[in-house]
């Protein structure tokens, strides 16, 4: 029988995840009722308070005594994540709260693996809901009224929670083991070509490639799929989220770009692809720091700003930091020809003095294949591919 399990803040909660539990229940799946809260509660958990506690490395003793809110809620919430780890099955998370609750359960199933269905009913779900989802596959649904008894609202909005949770947990299926190894590659609109020439051959080698998107959500994506183990392999061409990370563009995915791979010691290879260019959106709305700039209004909504040389040396030195650091297989591809298609000969981000400064902050950080080729060229693509490829199934580095 499928298993839902309940997160949630028992203290302030109790009556709702009660009501939730037998509606569960009654709709055929077993419930295991975890409580994160911090407060006496009069609703039997199958894990209590003081065990979540624990396993966040404290007690519920020294989380009253010290009478922190925030630090009792970065407990719990680790806490939690430890128990769910620890649990002999899991078919579907559900949890219900406001901001705290919210925070409590986004921590517990962060580490849970993607597709494994993880829901939060949350009065904070009608915002940016950043902080709760991150880079997984967290489904947020709003309260719209608070989570404080169950009336005639909230029935409507937990049931329909509880039948979702209970529906997930029932249709979840598990990885076929003789499903083909996974490729995680990232692109952009102006390395397209490149990542279709890759993903084509891996393919006819077979594997099944999942492309992500490089406007920060993607690149964290692609990051959160390292991290959860499924992937054989990463072909990162496309890291120009680091630039906008630098700079201070619109689409960075942080200084943690980069490093899952390297750190879980997958294959990984890698190119500086559009490294010369910082995202920003409608043209008015650049900063006027940057009204000096190379810009290129690459749609109404996208504006493009060539990185400088310097900016360059810094990009191709962080990225040879997060190289060297790499634990697993890694090759690092340089393009002479140019890092992306507005980088090509002709084009208005050509600039091969800049593109020199980032390859030579490159210089040493991993095996390095350079080809005299703009990173579009199909035979670029290919060429990476077949490198992957021969990495995870050799282990070469």
């Amino acid at each position: 029988m499928a298993t839902v399990v309940l997160v949630g803040t028992l203290d302030t909660k109790g009556a709702e995840y009660a009501w939730l539990r037998d509606r569960v229940r009654e709709l055929g799946c077993e419930v295991v009722l975890v409580d994160a809260g911090t407060g006496p509660s009069e609703v039997d958990a199958d894990v209590s308070a003081e065990e979540v506690a624990r396993a966040g490395g404290t007690s519920l003793a020294a989380l009253r005594d010290a009478g922190d809110r925030g630090a009792a809620v970065t407990a719990m919430g680790e806490g939690a994540a430890a128990v769910l780890a620890g649990l002999e099955r899991v078919d579907a998370v559900l949890a219900v709260g406001g901001s705290g609750g919210s925070s409590i359960a986004a921590r517990a199933v962060r580490d849970l693996p993607i597709g494994l269905p993880k829901l939060i009913v949350s009065t904070m779900a009608s915002g940016d809901v950043t902080p709760y989802v991150g880079a997984k596959d967290v489904t947020m649904m709003y309260s719209v009224v608070d989570i404080a008894g169950v009336n005639r609202v909230s029935r409507l909005i937990l049931g329909n929670a509880a039948a979702a949770a209970a529906g997930m947990a029932k249709a979840h299926l598990p990885p076929l083991a003789e499903e083909r190894p996974l490729v995680g590659a990232s692109m952009f609109g102006v390395t397209t070509p490149a990542v279709d020439a890759a993903r084509e051959r891996l393919d006819e080698l077979g594997y099944e490639v999942l492309v992500f998107h490089a406007t920060g959500a993607g690149g964290r994506a692609l990051e959160g799929l390292a991290e959860s183990g499924l992937l054989a392999g990463v072909l990162d061409l496309t890291t120009t989220e680091l630039a906008d990370d630098l700079v201070g563009g619109v689409l960075s995915a942080g200084p943690d770009r980069l490093t899952a791979a390297g750190r879980h010691g997958i294959a990984q290879v890698v190119a500086p692809g559009a490294l010369d260019m910082v995202n920003f959106g409608p043209r008015e709305t650049v900063p006027e720091r940057f009204a000096g700039r190379n810009l290129y209004v690459h749609n109404p909504t996208v504006t493009l700003m060539r990185t400088t040389p310097d900016e360059m040396a810094e990009l191709g030195r962080r990225v040879a930091a997060k190289l060297a650091a790499a634990t697993g297989p890694t090759t690092l591809f340089i393009p002479l020809g140019g890092v992306s298609a507005l980088d090509a000969p002709g084009m208005p981000f050509h600039d091969p003095k800049a593109d020199e400064a980032c390859f030579a902050a490159l210089e040493g950080a991993a095996p390095t294949e350079r080809h005299d080729l703009n990173i579009n060229d199909p035979a670029f693509g290919r060429a990476m591919a077949d490198r992957l490829h021969r990495m995870i199934t050799e282990g070469a580095r």
